[in-house]
């Protein structure tokens, strides 16, 4: 029987929407953005009423983010990452030069005070926490980790012994070094075995590996049913990886980590409006109350630039902390 040809072999290109995908993966681009890039660029088609990018630029890319900004009054964040995401497929995928970029609409990002919660009201949050969502909301606010490097945390890269974590692939795809506090390494051997015991019925039930990044899986293809590979937050059931399709067990999904999280701070009956990013801005603001030094915080948040950590410095000079009310300055009267 006579096999049909693919669309490959008869010379078809890929539709522009996967090469889009196939230049980001190239690049090696997180799945999360790689879906909010595909996300973008499928509106701004069909915004045009299905034009092809190639025919259009920068007054098309002009109009569609006036269309944003104004008709749906997306934030700047937003703005920003629509706008992102369409350069990159011009600039990547359709090899068109930018002349115009400058003539683009670029909102700043207003200046915004971050959420800091008190060491009070964060183990007030804790207190209405159970399973396991109390220690990673622990080790969240202990390491200054980011919600997806707490979530993604492999056994290899956890050192009881000189008390450090590193992590792997951060934002930049950095690695950096973070404390391991003392208070949490009871806690985290008790939740390391529990991972072991899922480890040996994987292996028992002969279940695929854990996931790799980027080309391990090829080179190492034994690596990914190893115990050092493992997850320290393993989910309780498989799921499908939505890259290659293969059934494996992940780490706990990140939105089931922020339910939590909310479902703590309602309960706590907190004023302030928190989430799971806050407790990194409380391990922050908190280590600079405490006398360490901004270079220091930086390079255990993973920032590049010095001038993201100077935001934590409000708690020192600005503000009801470092300046005393008129009212509260005593009479010369």
């Amino acid at each position: 029987m006579k096999i049909a040809p693919d669309s490959a072999s008869v010379g078809q290109p890929p539709k522009l929407l996967d090469q889009l995908r196939r230049c980001l993966r190239d690049k090696h681009y997180s799945l999360r953005t790689e879906r909010v890039y595909v996300y973008w660029a499928r509106w701004y088609i069909r915004f045009h009423q299905l034009r092809h990018p190639a025919d259009m630029g920068g007054p098309e890319i002009h109009a569609f983010l006036s269309y944003l900004s104004n008709e749906r009054s997306v934030s700047t964040s937003t703005h920003h990452q629509a706008l992102c995401a369409l350069l990159f497929l011009y600039k990547h995928v359709l090899k068109v030069e930018l002349p115009w970029i400058d003539d683009l609409p670029k909102p700043s990002k207003p200046p915004r005070q971050p959420t800091v919660l008190t060491r009070q009201e964060i183990d007030r949050i804790f207190a209405q926490m159970d399973g396991v969502y109390p220690l990673i909301a622990r080790v969240l606010y202990g390491t200054g980790m980011r919600l997806m490097e707490c979530a993604q945390l492999r056994i290899k890269d956890i050192d009881f012994q000189r008390r450090e974590i590193t992590i792997r692939r951060g934002k930049g795809g950095k690695d950096r070094l973070t404390m391991l506090p003392l208070s949490l390494v009871q806690p985290l051997r008790e939740q390391l075995a529990y991972a072991k015991s899922l480890y040996e019925e994987d292996r028992l039930n002969r279940r695929n590996g854990v996931m790799l990044p980027d080309a391990l899986e090829r080179k190492y293809p034994s690596a990914g049913t190893q115990w050092s590979w493992y997850w320290a937050f393993p989910s309780d059931h498989e799921s499908t990886d939505p890259s290659t399709g293969i059934v494996r067990r992940h780490h706990l999904y990140e939105q089931t980590i922020q339910r939590a999280v909310k479902r703590a701070v309602l309960a706590a009956k907190l004023t302030k409006r928190a989430s799971s990013h806050t407790f990194r801005h409380s391990f922050a603001t908190h280590l600079i109350e405490a006398g360490y030094d901004i270079r220091t915080v930086q390079e255990l948040l993973g920032h590049a630039d010095v001038s993201t950590t100077m935001v934590y410095a409000h708690v020192l000079n600005k503000g009801g902390r470092g300046v005393s009310s008129p009212i509260d300055l005593p009479s010369s009267c």
